[in-house]
């Protein structure tokens, strides 16, 4: 194979009720539960109509501007793979846009998360084939390569393997590790819960805020 193209095994199937597990988890939630050291791709913002992503990492490490390899991880994608793509951030050229968008949405592929740019985004907007991206351009990719398929990659500093769990919602896109990724959904449900009695508090004005005072006092302030 060329120098600079290749193409790794998939990773093994995922357990369907760990996925499960991050179903409805937000990513603030699932961020903090992993000591909030995941940039999460700082700077991706949703494209599609807002519906949450969640789905396995299917890899994809290509040229800046060239999208040759992303068209072929569309065809070896399986449904609910998440094609994410390092692009290098580069807004120069889109590496999707809508015809690409609508054949994946086809094949039952969850959605892209790009580091780079995106085109046609008005066809986007009112979908809920999810999509993440850096920018957008209305500038056209290359289709030459080199290119990855299934290696790690790096997401605005959020390192991201294949078979990762991915989840994303209004506040950005995060990779879960699949190794730690259970007792990480176990953390999500217990904050989860501890939030709702917290706005239930504050709903019927019994809210306890005696933590600040403490932890200033802990902090040495004296009033």
């Amino acid at each position: 194979m060329p120098i600079g193209f290749s193409i790794a095994p998939r990773a093994p199937a995922i357990d369907p009720a760990l996925l499960a597990a991050f179903r409805g988890v937000p990513t603030p939630i699932a961020s903090d539960n992993m000591a909030r050291l995941f940039a999460g791709g700082t700077g991706l913002r949703p494209y599609h109509d807002g519906t949450p992503l969640l789905g396995t990492a299917l890899t994809v490490r290509t040229r800046p501007g060239d999208n040759l390899m992303v068209h072929k991880a569309i065809d070896l994608a399986e449904p609910g793979d998440v094609i994410v793509v390092d692009a290098g951030g580069d807004l120069t050229n889109a590496i999707i846009g809508e015809i690409m968008t609508t054949l994946a949405a086809k094949k039952g592929i969850a959605g892209f998360v790009i580091d780079g740019a995106v085109r046609d985004t008005d066809s986007m907007a009112t979908r809920p084939f999810a999509v993440y991206a850096r920018g957008v351009t209305h500038r056209g990719p290359y289709k030459d390569g080199p290119g990855e398929i299934n290696g790690l990659v790096s997401i605005g500093g959020m390192p991201v393997r294949p078979g990762d769990i991915v989840i994303g919602d209004a506040d950005g896109v995060l990779a879960i590790p699949r190794d730690g990724a259970a007792e990480i959904a176990t953390l999500c449900r217990a904050q989860m819960e501890r939030e709702t009695v917290i706005l239930a508090s504050i709903a019927d004005g019994t809210v306890d805020r005696s933590w600040v005072d403490a932890t200033l006092a802990a902090r040495g302030y004296k009033p």
